[in-house]
Protein backbone atom coordinates (compact mmCIF):
# COMPACT_ATOMS: atom_id res chain seq x y z
CA UNK A 1 0.00 0.00 0.00
CA UNK A 2 1.53 3.27 -0.51
CA UNK A 3 2.61 5.92 1.93
CA UNK A 4 2.74 5.09 5.52
CA UNK A 5 0.76 3.56 7.95
CA UNK A 6 0.02 6.18 10.39
CA UNK A 7 -2.99 7.44 10.59
CA UNK A 8 -1.62 11.09 10.75
CA UNK A 9 -4.45 12.57 8.84
CA UNK A 10 -7.10 10.89 11.00
CA UNK A 11 -10.12 13.59 11.12
CA UNK A 12 -9.12 15.39 7.92
CA UNK A 13 -10.61 15.61 4.85
CA UNK A 14 -8.53 16.22 1.54
CA UNK A 15 -9.79 17.08 -1.76
CA UNK A 16 -7.78 16.18 -4.40
CA UNK A 17 -8.76 17.83 -8.32
CA UNK A 18 -8.47 14.67 -11.26
CA UNK A 19 -7.98 11.92 -8.84
CA UNK A 20 -9.86 9.17 -10.54
CA UNK A 21 -6.46 8.09 -12.12
CA UNK A 22 -2.56 7.72 -12.48
CA UNK A 23 -0.90 10.05 -9.90
CA UNK A 24 -4.26 11.58 -8.58
CA UNK A 25 -5.49 8.49 -7.59
CA UNK A 26 -2.09 7.57 -6.06
CA UNK A 27 -3.02 10.51 -3.79
CA UNK A 28 -6.13 9.77 -2.94
CA UNK A 29 -5.10 5.98 -1.86
CA UNK A 30 -2.50 7.51 0.46
CA UNK A 31 -3.94 10.34 1.63
CA UNK A 32 -6.96 7.93 2.62
CA UNK A 33 -4.54 5.16 3.82
CA UNK A 34 -3.21 8.05 6.46
CA UNK A 35 -6.65 8.23 7.78
CA UNK A 36 -8.38 11.29 5.72
CA UNK A 37 -11.43 11.53 4.25
CA UNK A 38 -11.43 12.35 0.49
CA UNK A 39 -13.01 13.67 -2.11
CA UNK A 40 -11.68 13.31 -5.75
CA UNK A 41 -12.99 15.41 -9.01
CA UNK A 42 -13.07 13.95 -12.50
CA UNK A 43 -14.26 15.27 -15.72
CA UNK A 44 -14.60 12.46 -18.06
CA UNK A 45 -12.98 9.70 -16.28
CA UNK A 46 -16.47 8.71 -15.11
CA UNK A 47 -15.76 4.46 -14.33
CA UNK A 48 -12.24 4.89 -13.14
CA UNK A 49 -13.51 7.71 -10.70
CA UNK A 50 -15.71 5.06 -9.43
CA UNK A 51 -13.06 2.15 -8.78
CA UNK A 52 -11.39 5.14 -7.22
CA UNK A 53 -13.72 5.90 -4.44
CA UNK A 54 -14.45 2.35 -3.94
CA UNK A 55 -11.12 1.21 -3.14
CA UNK A 56 -10.39 4.79 -1.29
CA UNK A 57 -13.62 3.80 1.39
CA UNK A 58 -12.15 0.43 1.61
CA UNK A 59 -9.30 1.94 3.59
CA UNK A 60 -11.65 3.34 6.07
CA UNK A 61 -12.90 6.68 5.74
CA UNK A 62 -15.38 8.28 3.71
CA UNK A 63 -15.01 8.92 -0.02
CA UNK A 64 -16.50 11.24 -2.59
CA UNK A 65 -16.35 11.78 -6.17
CA UNK A 66 -17.80 14.51 -8.07
CA UNK A 67 -17.88 15.77 -11.72
CA UNK A 68 -15.91 18.78 -11.71
CA UNK A 69 -14.15 20.77 -15.13
CA UNK A 70 -11.88 23.06 -13.47
CA UNK A 71 -11.89 25.68 -16.85
CA UNK A 72 -15.37 26.52 -15.68
CA UNK A 73 -16.02 28.95 -12.84
CA UNK A 74 -19.56 27.55 -11.71
CA UNK A 75 -18.40 24.09 -12.53
CA UNK A 76 -15.22 24.64 -9.58
CA UNK A 77 -18.10 26.37 -7.30
CA UNK A 78 -20.51 23.78 -7.59
CA UNK A 79 -17.99 21.15 -6.76
CA UNK A 80 -16.68 22.49 -3.81
CA UNK A 81 -19.86 23.26 -2.32
CA UNK A 82 -21.02 19.55 -2.35
CA UNK A 83 -18.07 18.60 -1.12
CA UNK A 84 -18.35 21.03 1.56
CA UNK A 85 -21.92 19.34 2.41
CA UNK A 86 -20.85 16.40 2.23
CA UNK A 87 -17.80 15.91 4.01
CA UNK A 88 -18.10 18.91 6.28
CA UNK A 89 -14.87 21.23 5.30
CA UNK A 90 -11.52 21.30 3.63
CA UNK A 91 -8.20 20.66 5.16
CA UNK A 92 -6.17 19.55 2.01
CA UNK A 93 -6.25 20.85 -0.88
CA UNK A 94 -4.35 19.16 -3.73
CA UNK A 95 -4.61 20.59 -6.98
CA UNK A 96 -3.68 17.73 -9.35
CA UNK A 97 -5.84 18.34 -12.63
CA UNK A 98 -3.76 18.78 -15.80
CA UNK A 99 -3.52 18.09 -19.71
CA UNK A 100 -0.26 17.82 -21.01
CA UNK A 101 0.80 17.24 -25.29
CA UNK A 102 3.76 17.69 -27.36
CA UNK A 103 3.78 20.18 -30.22
CA UNK A 104 6.95 21.55 -31.78
CA UNK A 105 6.66 25.23 -31.43
CA UNK A 106 6.25 26.47 -34.67
CA UNK A 107 2.66 24.43 -34.68
CA UNK A 108 1.63 25.63 -31.47
CA UNK A 109 -1.78 27.24 -32.14
CA UNK A 110 -3.12 29.84 -29.63
CA UNK A 111 -5.90 27.08 -28.76
CA UNK A 112 -3.58 24.86 -27.72
CA UNK A 113 -1.88 27.33 -25.88
CA UNK A 114 -5.20 28.39 -24.23
CA UNK A 115 -6.53 25.53 -23.50
CA UNK A 116 -3.58 24.29 -21.59
CA UNK A 117 -3.43 27.16 -19.51
CA UNK A 118 -6.99 27.22 -18.20
CA UNK A 119 -6.67 23.68 -17.03
CA UNK A 120 -3.42 23.59 -15.42
CA UNK A 121 -2.96 27.18 -14.26
CA UNK A 122 -6.25 28.99 -14.35
CA UNK A 123 -7.58 25.47 -12.95
CA UNK A 124 -5.71 25.72 -9.62
CA UNK A 125 -6.51 29.84 -9.04
CA UNK A 126 -10.24 28.80 -9.45
CA UNK A 127 -10.03 26.00 -7.21
CA UNK A 128 -8.43 27.46 -4.79
CA UNK A 129 -10.53 30.44 -4.33
CA UNK A 130 -13.80 28.44 -4.07
CA UNK A 131 -11.70 26.30 -1.67
CA UNK A 132 -10.63 29.55 0.70
CA UNK A 133 -13.54 29.98 3.09
CA UNK A 134 -13.41 26.35 4.18
CA UNK A 135 -9.41 26.37 4.17
CA UNK A 136 -9.23 29.04 5.77
CA UNK A 137 -11.52 27.45 8.74
CA UNK A 138 -9.28 24.44 9.39
CA UNK A 139 -6.14 26.29 8.73
CA UNK A 140 -5.52 23.91 6.06
CA UNK A 141 -2.97 23.61 3.68
CA UNK A 142 -2.90 23.88 -0.37
CA UNK A 143 -0.46 21.23 -2.49
CA UNK A 144 0.17 22.40 -5.88
CA UNK A 145 1.31 19.84 -8.48
CA UNK A 146 3.77 21.50 -11.03
CA UNK A 147 6.30 19.51 -13.26
CA UNK A 148 10.10 19.79 -14.08
CA UNK A 149 9.13 21.17 -17.12
CA UNK A 150 8.20 24.27 -15.25
CA UNK A 151 11.73 24.42 -13.96
CA UNK A 152 13.32 23.18 -17.17
CA UNK A 153 12.25 24.34 -20.95
CA UNK A 154 11.75 21.64 -23.15
CA UNK A 155 11.51 22.45 -26.85
CA UNK A 156 8.46 20.53 -27.81
CA UNK A 157 6.37 21.92 -24.76
CA UNK A 158 6.34 25.57 -24.90
CA UNK A 159 2.60 25.82 -23.52
CA UNK A 160 3.17 23.15 -21.05
CA UNK A 161 6.18 24.34 -19.49
CA UNK A 162 4.70 27.98 -19.21
CA UNK A 163 1.65 26.68 -17.21
CA UNK A 164 3.48 24.97 -15.01
CA UNK A 165 5.99 27.85 -14.75
CA UNK A 166 3.24 29.84 -13.80
CA UNK A 167 1.72 27.12 -11.09
CA UNK A 168 5.15 27.49 -9.37
CA UNK A 169 5.21 30.81 -9.55
CA UNK A 170 1.10 30.91 -8.57
CA UNK A 171 2.56 28.80 -5.31
CA UNK A 172 4.68 31.10 -4.22
CA UNK A 173 2.69 34.11 -4.73
CA UNK A 174 -0.25 32.44 -2.97
CA UNK A 175 1.99 31.16 -0.27
CA UNK A 176 2.21 35.26 0.59
CA UNK A 177 -1.43 35.77 0.07
CA UNK A 178 -3.11 33.34 2.02
CA UNK A 179 -0.79 33.37 5.50
CA UNK A 180 -0.75 32.54 7.96
CA UNK A 181 -3.82 31.07 7.53
CA UNK A 182 -2.97 28.32 5.31
CA UNK A 183 -0.08 27.09 3.83
CA UNK A 184 0.90 26.40 0.28
CA UNK A 185 3.34 24.52 -1.50
CA UNK A 186 4.17 22.98 -5.04
CA UNK A 187 5.38 19.21 -5.85
CA UNK A 188 6.86 19.23 -9.02
CA UNK A 189 7.94 15.27 -10.66
CA UNK A 190 10.09 14.51 -13.21
CA UNK A 191 10.25 11.48 -15.60
CA UNK A 192 7.91 9.35 -13.33
CA UNK A 193 7.07 5.68 -14.81
CA UNK A 194 3.38 4.78 -14.44
CA UNK A 195 3.56 1.56 -16.47
CA UNK A 196 2.28 3.26 -19.99
CA UNK A 197 4.09 1.18 -22.57
CA UNK A 198 3.42 4.40 -25.32
CA UNK A 199 6.28 5.91 -22.94
CA UNK A 200 8.65 3.00 -21.99
CA UNK A 201 11.08 4.06 -24.63
CA UNK A 202 11.35 7.65 -23.85
CA UNK A 203 11.65 6.55 -20.46
CA UNK A 204 14.31 4.03 -20.98
CA UNK A 205 16.21 6.94 -22.60
CA UNK A 206 15.65 9.85 -19.76
CA UNK A 207 16.78 6.70 -16.93
CA UNK A 208 20.16 6.90 -18.25
CA UNK A 209 20.13 10.63 -18.31
CA UNK A 210 19.58 11.12 -14.42
CA UNK A 211 21.56 11.22 -11.59
CA UNK A 212 20.16 8.59 -10.00
CA UNK A 213 19.80 5.84 -12.43
CA UNK A 214 16.35 5.62 -12.76
CA UNK A 215 12.74 7.22 -13.77
CA UNK A 216 10.57 7.84 -10.47
CA UNK A 217 7.71 5.96 -9.44
CA UNK A 218 4.19 6.88 -7.85
CA UNK A 219 5.02 6.24 -4.57
CA UNK A 220 7.64 8.66 -5.03
CA UNK A 221 6.00 11.76 -5.65
CA UNK A 222 2.69 10.05 -3.18
CA UNK A 223 5.62 10.79 -0.31
CA UNK A 224 6.40 14.47 -1.35
CA UNK A 225 2.58 15.28 -1.34
CA UNK A 226 2.18 13.39 2.07
CA UNK A 227 4.99 15.24 3.90
CA UNK A 228 3.52 19.03 2.40
CA UNK A 229 0.40 17.34 3.78
CA UNK A 230 1.65 16.36 7.41
CA UNK A 231 4.60 18.76 7.38
CA UNK A 232 4.79 21.70 9.94
CA UNK A 233 2.11 24.64 8.49
CA UNK A 234 5.46 27.29 8.93
CA UNK A 235 6.78 25.86 6.08
CA UNK A 236 4.51 27.64 2.63
CA UNK A 237 6.11 28.51 -0.64
CA UNK A 238 8.09 25.31 -1.53
CA UNK A 239 8.87 23.54 -4.50
CA UNK A 240 9.99 20.13 -4.24
CA UNK A 241 11.25 18.53 -7.44
CA UNK A 242 10.94 14.58 -7.53
CA UNK A 243 12.90 14.08 -10.30
CA UNK A 244 16.16 12.04 -8.89
CA UNK A 245 17.96 15.03 -9.59
CA UNK A 246 17.58 15.14 -13.24
CA UNK A 247 16.93 18.83 -12.79
CA UNK A 248 20.37 19.16 -12.36
CA UNK A 249 21.43 17.54 -15.69
CA UNK A 250 19.50 18.96 -18.13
Amino acid sequence: MLGASKKDLSGKVAVITGGAKRLGRAFALSLAEAGADVAITYLTSTRDAQHTVIDTASLGGRALAVRCDVRDEKSVKAAMKEIVRELGGVDILVNNAAVYESVDFEKLTAAQWDNMFATNTRGPFRVSRAALAALRERKGRIINLASLGGLRPWSTHAHYCSSKAAVIMLTKVMAKALAPEIAVNCVAPGMIDLGEKSAAAFLKRMKTKTPMKRNGTAEDVVAAVRFFATAPHFITGQVIAVDGGLELAT
